[in-house]
């Protein structure tokens, strides 16, 4: 494999994979190089059995850069595995699992100091005894078939993504950037993760241990006091957070708590507490079938009319009507 001088990231192509994890992780690699000073980049190859063009289950072709054994051949510093599914009779997904594929991922592992899974191609990692022993993640319409098929794996459906040692898996399709932002943070430090999610217009990079709702990215705090505070907040949100409550939290006094969060955040401590209730209503609303007075009590609005009030403010409608809008309907 030719010498470079950044990090080499190699993403394994075939036949059906979905597009977006191919092209999503290359994407935010690539926005690395632009929000830092080194002279040299990631640097990612696109790897399949031969150098014919694959074809995507969104019916993209892709070209390979390099064949498998000629990857393996060399050193890997990232490896990719994506994913792709198919429907049967019923419509259920199922992941597709090719036998040489898996072969050629267990090789190709033997070469690479980290291992990364988007989606369902979590599949192959078990697939190829890479997750025996370990924790993992996948797309929730999988994560039961996962568990059955491989019962040495400890599937968690929900996390956003998982690391266990060098091992990483990442949940649905667009949580490819979010895993992509933790590899890069893992590479370049949280401050250069966040200034390349700010890049892609994302909400704040979730930590592996969140779930399935996000924070506005206002702009980017540059103290690991601020970071541990959001945190913070997103951990208790569903508690009372006051001033005096996050400035001991902090260890500073409650007007210099203020003055860290307007200049940092550009907003109050109570403002962005309001945001971030609001953006996990927002998640219960759409996702959960919960009512609105049990959102409420969630996002630590305490009363439904708090939570109403919120949501004209921020929102210009109600909790009702957006849920009736952007519900989305639970899977068998």
């Amino acid at each position: 494999m030719p010498e470079t001088a950044g990090p080499t990231i190699v993403i394994v192509l075939f036949e059906g994979v979905d597009l977006l994890d191919v092209t999503g992780p290359p994407e935010v690699f690539s926005l690395a190089l632009r929000e830092t000073e080194e002279a040299a980049g990631y640097r990612v190859l696109l790897a399949a059995e031969t150098l014919d063009p694959v074809t995507t289950g969104a019916g993209v072709r892709i070209l390979p850069d390099i064949t498998f054994a000629r990857a393996a051949a060399g050193s890997i510093d990232t490896l990719i595995v994506p994913g792709a599914v198919e429907l049967d009779e019923e419509r259920r997904v199922h992941p597709l699992v090719d036998p040489r594929l898996v072969e050629w991922v267990r090789v190709l592992a033997g070469r690479t100091h980290r291992i990364a899974s988007v989606c369902v191609g979590a599949h192959l990692l078990a697939a190829a005894g890479l997750l025996d022993g370990k924790r993992a993640t996948t797309h929730w319409s999988t994560a039961q078939q996962l568990a059955a098929d491989h019962p040495a794996v400890e599937v968690d459906a929900d996390p956003i993504f998982i690391r266990e040692g060098n091992v990483w898996t990442g949940a649905g399709i667009s949580a490819c950037l979010d895993l992509s932002l933790a590899l890069i943070a893992d590479d370049l430090g949280e401050a250069v993760a966040l200034r390349v999610a700010r890049q892609l217009v994302m909400y704040l990079k979730r930590p592996s241990g969140q779930s399935q709702f996000s924070v506005p990215l206002e702009q980017v705090s540059t103290t690991r006091r601020i970071e541990d505070l959001r945190h913070h907040i997103l951990r208790h949100i569903g508690e009372p957070l006051t001033v005096v409550d996050l400035a001991a939290y902090a260890h500073v006094s409650d007007r210099h708590l203020t003055r860290l969060f307007k200049t940092e955040l550009g907003t109050t401590p109570h403002a962005y507490i309001e945001s971030v209730r609001v953006e996990k209503a927002r998640h219960e609303l759409e996702s959960s079938d919960a009512t609105v007075e049990r959102v409420a009590t969630l996002c630590g609005f305490g009363t439904t009319d708090t939570l109403v009030r919120a949501f004209r403010r921020r929102l210009n409608t109600t909790p009702t009507e957006y849920r009736r809008r952007f519900r989305v309907p639970l899977g068998p």
